[in-house]
């Protein structure tokens, strides 16, 4: 689970350098509301960057369950990237092809979320 340690790393890494380009460079080139999506998706980024390093954690301690935690990862790193994802490139680009991905990503990270919960349990 070292794959998932390094993802959320990374992503931690990339959410905090995002958080600090949008406060700092877009602050004054997007409007209030396409900030406000943008921040939006740093905002769970980051949640879900620490997600993944509470899931390489957890790999050792729900060993019985490492392919409904694994599957957990793998979702919400999906779920980062869709999510995230789509609201970066919407308020950066201001395409609205870009909305309909974002609640694939949503739903993504409840798939994430619930496969974790039943890993807990078992």
């Amino acid at each position: 689970m070292k794959i998932f340690l390094l993802l959320g790393s990374l992503n931690a890494f990339l959410s905090v350098a995002l958080g600090a380009f949008g406060a700092h460079a877009l602050k004054a080139k997007l409007t209030p509301d396409k900030l406000d999506v943008y921040q939006t998706g740093v905002h769970y980024h980051m949640i879900h960057a620490i997600a993944l390093i509470l899931i390489a954690v957890l790999s050792d301690k729900l060993t019985n369950s490492s392919a409904l935690v694994n599957a957990s990862g793998w979702a919400i790193f999906i779920g980062i990237i869709l999510f995230s994802g789509s609201l970066y490139a919407l308020s950066l680009t201001g395409l609205k092809i870009f909305g309909p991905i974002t609640p694939l990503g949503g739903v993504s990270f409840l798939v994430g979320w619930v496969l974790l919960a039943i890993a807990a349990m078992k």
